[in-house]
């Protein structure tokens, strides 16, 4: 097997990282992308900016690699947004790779040779087989291993507060979007209406920012801020405690906005139903009977599901709740970790019962939200260097995660949210985790 490829599916920021070590350790990879550039998914929110700098935006191993082409990583004190991280990184560490990126090559199922999930006898002794869809047809691709940095960016979870998308929500769907929006782009979809926005995390702050300054040009645009949690608590993250700056600061200026007037709360707003009135209006109801009138645009942002269903003839080890490594599952569970801090964590933390096969990136934390590029990145250091079979690498620390500035726990439900005392997000006690590595950096 030692003379087939590994395969890394996905041309993102933790797959193409994957494929900077594997080349550095004189692995053979090959990417396999859907879309037809490095970063397509990353550019389906290109107006946006990371509250990461570029120096924690750019993988170690990938430097290095575009360092012997001439290529100068930008200012490292600033925050990109997604299409300069896609022109100025990802487009040319896939140049570099060269012939190692398919473009126009989607994965749709992974098995090992010859074998489906239930067959055990010889199962060790074959190697994967990766079955691709192209413009010209499918083949079957034969790999050493299997790295998923396919992410989650296609897989958005709905409107309706239970996980199943609101009755009505897809009747709506032309008022309705699951992305922050583009106001040079759409302005006029959203400048005068009154706009329903769901979520709490990075991307709602950043809507809710936008849209704020929006409402200051326009006059009669109106937001209203959906949140399932029962009280707006902690949402706002860490401000100036923040090791993120540039993220503290987000919650800062949305913050700002809440208090200036721009936004209205509805606290405890789980969505069970979205009717359309006769003029083409939204009214969104709530699971307890509360309701939202005269809703023109809705922007949805409460998170992403990984898509496991091309992975159905391996044998995954996830969590029953977030869909995650269950190793990993209970330093990322939301129940818990309401700040998003994360353990150092890596290919220990990982591993599935099918050998060879990984889920890094966005991926790996199903539906966990926060996940920051640097965890990527380091993750596949560490699952790279077990593949290469230097388990000594593989399971070294090699990163420290920037501090939220915020720590609690319940924070995706009603309970009330508790102070750290040196739980939700302190060190484990020595003995109870098995470290293998670390992560950081949206």
């Amino acid at each position: 097997m030692g003379e087939l490829p590994v395969v890394v599916v996905g041309a993102g920021p933790a797959g193409l990282s994957a494929a900077a070590h594997l080349v550095e350790r004189g692995e053979q990879v090959l990417v396999l992308e859907a879309g037809d550039h490095a970063g397509a998914a990353v550019s389906q929110w290109n107006h946006v900016r990371l509250f990461s700098q570029w120096s924690e935006l750019v993988d170690p191993a990938a430097e290095r690699l575009l360092s012997r082409a001439g290529w100068v990583r930008p200012d490292g004190d600033t925050c990109p947004s997604g299409g300069e991280w896609v022109e100025s990184y990802l487009r040319p560490l896939a140049d570099v790779l060269g012939d190692r990126v398919r473009f126009g090559a989607r994965v749709v199922g992974v098995a090992r040779r010859g074998r489906d999930r239930i067959v055990d006898a010889g199962r060790e002794d074959e190697p994967l087989t990766v079955h691709v869809r192209t413009a010209a047809g499918e083949e079957r691709v034969t790999a050493r291993a299997v790295i998923d940095a396919s992410g989650t960016w296609g897989s958005p979870n709905p409107l309706g507060g239970d996980g199943l998308p609101a009755v009505g929500e897809k009747a709506a769907a032309d008022k309705i979007v699951y992305r922050v929006p583009d106001l040079v782009a759409e302005r006029a979809r959203y400048a005068g209406k009154r706009i329903a926005v769901a979520g709490s995390g990075h991307s709602a702050l950043t809507a809710l920012v936008v849209l704020a300054e929006l409402a200051e040009q326009e006059p009669g645009t109106r937001i209203v801020w959906l949140l399932r949690r029962g009280a707006v608590g902690n949402a706002f993250g860490g401000g100036e405690a923040d090791q993120l700056p540039a993220r503290g600061a987000l919650g800062l200026r949305a913050k700002k906005a809440v208090e200036a007037g721009h936004i209205t709360t509805a606290t405890g707003f789980r969505t069970a139903a979205v009717d359309r009135a006769a003029d083409g209006s939204l009214t969104l109801e709530s699971f307890d009977g509360h309701r939202v009138e005269g809703v023109d645009e809705v922007v949805v942002l409460t998170g992403f599901r990984p898509d496991l269903s091309w992975l159905s003839e391996v044998r995954l080890e996830l969590d029953p709740v977030l869909q995650a490594p269950t190793k990993l599952a209970p330093l990322i569970d939301p129940n818990v970790h309401s700040c998003g801090t994360v353990y150092p964590h890596g290919e220990t933390e990982l591993r599935h019962p099918e050998p060879g096969v990984y889920l890094v990136g966005m991926k790996s934390y199903g539906r966990a939200p926060t996940f920051l590029s640097l965890t990527g990145y380091e993750q596949a250091r560490s699952v790279v260097a077990a593949i290469a079979g230097d388990h000594e690498a593989a399971g070294r620390v090699e990163l420290v995660l920037p501090e939220t500035g915020v720590c609690g726990g319940a924070g995706v439900f009603d309970a009330p949210e508790v102070e750290n005392e040196g739980g939700c997000c302190g060190s484990p006690e020595q003995g109870e985790l098995t470290i293998g590595l670390a992560p950081s950096a949206r």
